[in-house]
């Protein structure tokens, strides 16, 4: 896949809509059930953002990957996190050549995994702090700098990253920083017993056909302009800042369960990813502007991996999960329908 657009989507927000409908139907042809998932991968890749997916092996989570990058016609690429893994492995590196006319030795510069449009960080915990941090710039700049330089990468560019949450030998913590970046955290579940005899009857049999590509990098760059640009009123903000600021424990909005087990809140880049997944699951759902349960729908993916519970709440088995459902419980959304 070179990254150019192969179908003929229009770039207007209805057409966008379409193709994204489209989409959701060609990844349903290799990935049984998941929809939550397959959906929370899709608003982060409206929203412009970065996605990590937690769930056991076999879970075909890299499967969703890649047939998510199919479907969308842009340069993929695998990086496999291991131990011995080096941040050049993943910005690339300088090769000495020399010329074989004039016997000249130069360096050049070979570009690495990290200069595509959707990069796969498979087990992204196995790899050491020193080369995770490797795509902290990359993430958030969308460059990198090496050899000197600092590279524009291609636009779009994704980082969705795979972890196994019950590995524990051979695993490095992502820091708190890095997990930031990532748009959303995205929980992987084991399939209901329909979907998991379906998934039997899909793989033992006929190999299944190449998917076809129904968005480009063009269109996919225009989605992202066009879902930024759906309306996120005053009342909207403040919900927004509201729940990122009652996950802290110092804050006088903080709850008495955020009080009770969280050690560390979320900081104002959870808000701006409120809004922005907001704003896609609203585009998606055929709304011009930001509503409460927007908002809320978002609010698991955006949280979880941005609230530290305590170690007196990891001993009594209170997780994040129940601490954002309490958040939205106590926390008074707008009163209007649509937060206008």
């Amino acid at each position: 896949m070179n990254g150019r657009s192969t179908s003929s989507v229009a770039t207007d927000p209805d057409a966008l809509r379409s193709a994204i409908q489209r989409l959701r139907l060609e990844v349903r042809k290799r990935i049984v059930g998941q929809e939550t998932a397959v959906d929370e991968i899709v608003m982060a890749l409206c929203a412009g953002g970065h996605a990590l997916l937690v769930g056991v092996p076999g879970l075909a989570k890299t499967l969703m990957i890649r047939s998510i990058s199919e479907a969308l016609s842009l340069e993929f690429r695998r990086i496999q996190f291991t131990p011995d893994l080096v941040p050049s492995d993943i910005t690339g590196s300088e090769i000495l050549e020399e010329d074989s006319a004039t016997g000249k030795r130069e360096f050049r510069f070979v570009r690495g995994p990290i200069f595509a449009n959707i990069v796969l960080a498979d087990e992204i915990n196995r790899a050491p702090p020193r080369t995770q941090a490797a795509l902290l710039e990359a993430m958030q700049e969308h460059r990198v700098t090496a050899a000197g330089e600092s590279l524009r990468l291609p636009e779009p560019f994704f980082v969705l990253a795979t972890q196994n949450p019950i590995e524990q030998e051979g695993t490095y913590p992502l820091p708190e920083a890095q997990l930031d970046r990532f748009l959303f955290d995205v929980r992987v579940g084991y399939p209901g017993l329909d979907d998991e005899v379906s998934i039997l009857r899909a793989t033992t049999g006929a190999a299944q056909e190449p998917l076809r590509a129904v968005l480009g990098a063009e269109e996919a760059v225009a989605l992202q302009r066009v879902v930024r640009d759906v309306a996120a009123s005053e009342p909207a903000l403040r919900y927004a800042a509201t729940l990122s600021r009652a996950t802290r424990p110092d804050d006088p909005t903080a709850t008495a369960l955020v009080k009770r087990a969280i050690r560390w809140g979320a900081g104002p880049r959870a808000g701006q990813a409120l809004i922005l997944g907001a704003k896609a699951h609203a585009f998606l759902a055929g709304r011009v502007a930001v509503a409460p349960e927007d908002i809320q729908r978002v609010a698991h993916p955006v949280l979880r991996h941005r609230v530290l519970a305590s170690f007196a709440a990891e001993a009594e088995g209170i997780t994040p999960e129940q601490v954002i459902a309490d958040l939205l419980e106590r926390v008074t959304p707008p009163r209007s329908g649509l937060a206008i």
